[in-house]
């Protein structure tokens, strides 16, 4: 199987179980489910729960990495809904379709993002009934990583970075933290459910491949902002722009960000190369993810 056929397999998987595990747009409160449906339904690629199954793939186990996939997905839909309200980003549109805000109301996407966080960690508790000691050890890396001092953090420090000159140890941690710190989670949660999950050695390169990964993607975000289109993002192009926003592209240039992104996906793939197990589709990922048109 090539790579674009692996990863569309992986998707497929996933979009079938968003639909067989989460609560349906019919069962009450009707509306609230079916902005959070709307939302984890309106497309996307998929990559940080793919990143998740890819991981458990280096060295599979026995267990289903399916309802880690899930809750990361539900933990980044969450976060993409709250990025886009007039209070934050004011985005009208995510992933080619009117933001949540802008579908339903205001306070339905506040619900609908509040909804989707115990609902991630619900998986992880029933997913991982079993494997109570496994199980706590991916509560934590979520919490951790979608908490005060990564995800949110890096949203907080991004938003009190707008219009200020550019700062590179504040935007380091934005990027680290408000981007990097899920596509790392995402990867550590599906090693440590595989069958090399307790190896501290791999899991910390599993982890370095993942910080670097993330600051790569949020490099190429960075890029495509300026170089793209709105029809081909899916987003509002030019929008950090617009917003003042702390970026590579306004701090160091173009050609910089690009040997940015380069450098740090460099990094990623030097460090899965070293984790071993069935390691392509991972690398080929990496390739990807640094190649989306910029």
């Amino acid at each position: 199987m090539n790579f674009s056929e692996k990863l569309k397999k992986y998707q497929e998987q996933i979009e079938r179980r968003l639909l067989t595990d989460l609560p349906s747009s019919s069962e009450r409160p009707i509306r609230l489910h079916e902005a959070m449906n709307y939302s984890l339904g309106v497309g996307g690629k998929r990559l940080r729960p793919v990143l998740v199954l890819a991981a458990y793939d280096l060295f599979p186990g026995e267990l289903d990495p399916m309802h880690a996939a899930l809750a990361v997905e539900m933990i980044h839909t969450y976060s993409l809904i709250h990025d886009d309200l007039p209070a934050m980003d004011n985005s009208d549109l995510r992933r080619g379709s009117p933001s949540c805000h802008r579908a339903y109301d205001e306070a339905t996407a506040i619900l609908a993002g509040d909804a989707l966080i115990p609902g991630a960690f619900e998986l992880l508790a029933h997913g991982y009934a079993k494997c109570p000691e496994l199980g706590m050890k991916l509560v934590a890396v979520l919490a951790n990583a979608s908490g005060s001092k990564k995800l949110v953090g890096g949203q907080m420090e991004d938003l009190l970075a707008e219009g200020k000159s550019p700062d590179s140890d504040t935007l380091t941690f934005v990027h680290a933290n408000k981007t990097a710190a899920m596509i790392e989670a995402s990867l550590v949660m599906g090693f440590l459910m595989g069958a090399k999950g307790n190896e501290p050695d791999r899991l910390e390169l599993v982890s370095k491949a993942g910080q670097s990964l993330g600051l790569a993607f949020q490099a190429v975000d960075d890029l495509l902002d300026v170089t793209s289109t709105t029809e081909k993002l899916g987003k509002n192009a030019a929008h950090d722009d617009e917003a003042n926003k702390m970026t590579w592209v306004n701090m160091v240039g173009l050609e910089q960000a690009r040997g940015l992104a380069k450098e740090h996906t460099d990094g990623a793939l030097k460090s899965m190369e070293t984790v071993g197990g069935d390691n392509q589709f991972l690398l080929d990922l990496f390739e990807y993810m640094l190649c989306r048109d910029y």
